[in-house]
């Protein structure tokens, strides 16, 4: 099944949105928006809710799930809310003992430099995240006609995250696995494939209407490296749900030189950062494909003549994409001024409607 075949089981007024028409390259009432990171920090009423809870826990409380995600679509009128969760919550599900610090990312106890590490890693079912079902239940009766979009972390940044022990700048220990043992790293990013599938499934099955699979730090890999070492396990995860016909986003941050890859993994949608103009990229990835993004998150810190003017930079370079959902080039700023999303939504469906 492809992206362009409807879905069984999901529901039915969300498959004729705007967002899921421009992930399957159809035409749209107007292009559609939506931003990472929308729904958090950026938001009072998010930073309110969650006062005194902790990352994890939240993510772990269908009802603060089902209202943090809900708050970017009642504020900005978002053309599809996304899945309030953290990469990491599929490993600390199966019992990886790891934290998200305040300030830091995610830390991880112990972390995954020899084989025997591996046994951290256990398969994902569905009785590890019921909290997960029972939010997107809870979401989807509450959006109707609006997608949600369900997501998890790509076997190599989850694997980053795991070997270095949290975050990094530079990727030393990683990098040194993958070129070091070879057959170790290949099995962890299996194993990893496996759960990320598993988290994926999950949502879905839920009632999640598209998929995102972040791939955050990947472009700090050169393109053989990535074809090598990576891309086998980001299409593993890719074809285990292919069968759904959910669309299936790939995104990563610095990734120009890795689009084309990207793409051949097996997503329908290509996010894009800020760094290369999408007429550009919709020619590395070619065709069958549609693109998603790419404005630079730092442009809403400017006056509101200069967003709407890098906003129509970023739907000029859209206009001969076979699709195009606007979003930003990464996730929201912490201290971006919510009305500039606001805005920002207003004027993109104003410029593009049809």
């Amino acid at each position: 099944m492809s992206a362009n075949d409807r879905p069984t089981g999901q529901p039915s007024q969300t498959y004729d949105s705007a967002f899921l028409k421009a992930c399957r390259r159809e035409p749209v009432p107007h292009t559609p928006v939506w931003f990472m990171r929308q729904a958090g920090r950026s938001l009072p009423e998010y930073r309110k809710v969650r006062e005194g809870t902790a990352m994890l826990e939240s993510c772990m409380r269908p009802d603060l799930v089902t209202e943090i995600t809900l708050q970017p679509v009642r504020r900005h009128k978002v053309d599809a809310a996304i899945f309030f969760s953290d990469i990491v919550v599929p490993l600390k599900a199966i019992g990886v003992d790891l934290d998200i610090k305040p300030g830091i990312g995610p830390v991880v106890a112990q972390p995954i430099r020899r084989r025997e590490d591996l046994a951290q890693l256990r398969d994902l079912t569905p009785e590890d995240v019921p909290y997960v079902t029972e939010a997107i239940g809870m979401l989807t009766g509450e959006l109707g006609a609006t997608p949600l979009i369900g997501f998890a972390g790509a076997p190599f940044t989850l694997a980053s995250y795991l070997v270095e022990g949290g975050p990094s700048r530079n990727h030393e220990h990683t990098k040194a696995l993958m070129y070091g043992d070879p057959q170790l790293w290949a099995d962890l990013l299996d194993r990893l494939a496996e759960i990320t599938s598993a988290f994926l499934k999950v949502q879905i099955e839920a009632g999640a209407s598209a998929v995102q699979l972040f791939d955050s730090w990947v472009g700090a890999l050169a393109p053989a490296d990535y074809r090598r070492s990576v891309m086998p396990a980001s299409a593993k995860v890719f074809d285990s749900v292919a069968s759904y016909g959910v669309p299936r986003i790939h995104f990563g941050v610095g990734t120009g030189e890795l689009l084309g890859l990207m793409g051949e993994a097996g997503a329908d949608v290509v996010g894009v950062d800020w760094r290369i103009p999408l007429d550009e990229a919709a020619r590395r990835v070619g065709p069958g494909k549609a693109l998603q993004g790419n404005l630079d998150p730092a442009v809403l810190f400017s006056t509101p003549e200069a967003v709407r003017a890098k906003t129509d930079e970023v739907l000029a370079a859209a206009a001969g994409l076979e699709g195009h959902v606007f979003n930003l080039g990464h996730g929201v700023l912490p201290t971006t001024d919510p009305d500039a999303l606001t805005r920002l939504v207003d004027h993109v469906h104003t410029r593009t409607a049809r």
